[in-house]
């Protein structure tokens, strides 16, 4: 905090807590929060990223007592928590953009009407801050690599921006698929799995993990 002290007339002030825009903020508060909470992550009932914490169980009464741990190691050192920002007991829950439940991941479809509103990029800085976005949910876009190997190329130093028909078609294309995405389910694995591949696409490596529900025999994605 020394390094960030400000001189004015009055003297020299200095935080006294972490503030927002330091750039290596984020990694100190997750190695922090990694450490207060070594114990509970390594028994695999909680996950932590950066001030978010998402706490998992089979039963109700796990759940309360997971809960108890973690307020218990809270308070001691003064870790508050923003009530109004909190979820308990709760079957399904929106985290990083996804909703995620014990069956299955999706994409949070709130975000759907920014997705379909967003214009077709201008430059190369819109076109890598669409295809970052997009990518991230790339495990739910069937043939994703496939559809936007003309949108990645326009992002070469050497390669002039231009939005042909067939990169407006793979732009629009990929827009909708985040709107209307499958959703993932778990792997069992108690039942057998499926592999398709195709190696014989003339761009890229094409590949699904299928298994087939007891519940009505359809093949469905399951997530990686």
């Amino acid at each position: 905090m020394k390094l960030l002290r400000i001189i004015c007339h009055m003297g020299i002030y200095e935080y006294t807590r972490m503030p927002f825009g330091i750039k290596n903020a984020p990694a100190y508060h997750q190695r922090m929060m990694d450490t207060i909470f070594q114990e509970e992550i390594s028994e695999g009932w909680m996950v932590v990223y950066i001030n978010d914490i998402t706490i998992y169980s089979e039963t109700w009464e796990d759940h309360v007592q997971y809960i108890d741990r973690v307020l218990s190691k809270c308070t001691p050192i003064n870790l508050q928590i923003s009530l109004k920002k909190c979820n308990f007991g709760k079957q399904e829950l929106l985290a990083l953009g996804h909703k995620v439940s014990g069956l299955s991941p999706a994409i949070d479809q709130n975000k759907g009407p920014a997705v379909i509103l967003r214009p077709v990029p201008k430059n190369i800085k819109e076109m890598k801050s669409f295809l970052g976005i997009s990518s991230y949910y790339r495990n739910h876009i069937t043939n994703f690599a496939h559809i936007t190997s003309s949108l990645y190329k326009l992002c070469s130093k050497d390669v002039v921006f231009e939005i042909t028909k067939e990169r407006r078609d793979a732009y629009g294309m990929i827009k909708h698929e985040q709107t209307n995405a499958p959703v993932l389910i778990l792997p069992e694995f108690e039942l057998p799995f499926k592999l398709y591949i195709d190696a014989a696409c003339s761009q890229g490596l094409g590949a699904a993990l299928n298994q087939r529900k007891i519940e009505d025999g359809e093949p469905r994605e399951v997530v990686i």
